[in-house]
């Protein structure tokens, strides 16, 4: 029986972009866990904010957190070591991204370099943050317990734009886009991230005498899911809350969920689990 690993974007995929809600994603998470089916959490999201989420979805996989910064694999998962981990609290950990303190220090420099004010995680306020993106205050706490990742906002013409992703890869370092917000990260994506995950659940079969490679799918919906979408067998593409999809993703095989947000997430895994039934 082949065995299947789902990977998931969260805010505007299996999230709702305004709310936040999963509810119109249960039935497929529900069928998901009937049949024992990982369900990773891939996100730009902090481990602060994706506690308390996992624990409302009753969520007991690993995630990936910070574009593919860590991975969060909790205690037993697997019944083998893994490879550059560290033990944090009920996790191994493997640290994939450049630290926080040093993205903040380059986010300055190219600003200065520009001679345009970039607006970092670290220089809004909760009220400034809750106002960009519609999180309660508690959650925008949350947002800025950031390690590894620094969102920040980036308006002007397409020269400025241009200068900004280029200075940020002259140092070495890497940028991506998710909704409202510009990310600097280290070279750290969440395919690279999936990839390891992937490779430990083969492992993890095999020694349980299931030794079919496993079919993975992957659903996002922005280009900050691009890596994570040219990783996986199955890729999967939300509509935008305006119906659209992200026009900067087309790649073969990619499938388009009909609906926006969690309804269309719910909508594509199911189609995809019956044609594997």
């Amino acid at each position: 029986m082949t065995r299947y690993l789902f990977f998931t974007d969260l805010d505007g995929c299996l999230l709702d972009s305004d709310t936040y809600s999963f509810e119109a994603a249960r039935p497929a998470l529900d069928a998901l866990r009937a049949i024992n089916i990982p369900v990773i959490l891939v996100s730009g999201k902090t481990r602060a904010e994706i506690e308390p989420l996992r624990q409302r979805l009753d969520h007991h996989d690993p995630f990936i957190v910070e574009n593919g910064a860590a991975v969060f694999v909790p205690l037993n998962t697997f019944g083998f070591p893994l490879e550059r981990s560290r033990r944090r609290s009920t996790y191994h950990v493997i640290e994939l991204g450049t630290p926080y303190a040093l993205l903040r220090d380059v986010l300055k420099q190219i600003e200065d370099s520009v001679d345009t004010p970039l607006r970092g995680f670290g220089d809004l306020s909760l009220d400034d943050i809750m106002d960009e993106t519609g999180l309660s205050r508690e959650n925008a706490l949350r947002a800025k317990l950031r390690e590894f990742d620094e969102p920040f906002l980036l308006d002007g013409p397409p020269k400025l734009i241009e200068e900004v992703c280029r200075q940020i890869v002259t140092r070495g370092l890497c940028w991506t886009r998710g909704g409202r917000f510009f990310h600097l990260t280290g070279a750290n994506d969440k395919g690279r991230a999936a990839n390891i995950l992937l490779r430990c659940y083969k492992r993890h079969w095999q020694m349980n005498s299931l030794a079919e490679d496993p079919e993975t799918v992957g659903i996002g919906d922005s280009l900050n899911d691009l890596a994570l979408l040219l990783s996986v067998h199955h890729p999967v593409l939300v509509q935008k809350p305006d119906g659209s999809y992200d026009p900067d993703i087309n790649l073969p095989g990619l499938i388009r969920a009909p609906g926006i947000g969690p309804a269309g997430w719910n909508q594509a895994v199911l189609e995809l689990l019956n044609q594997v039934a």
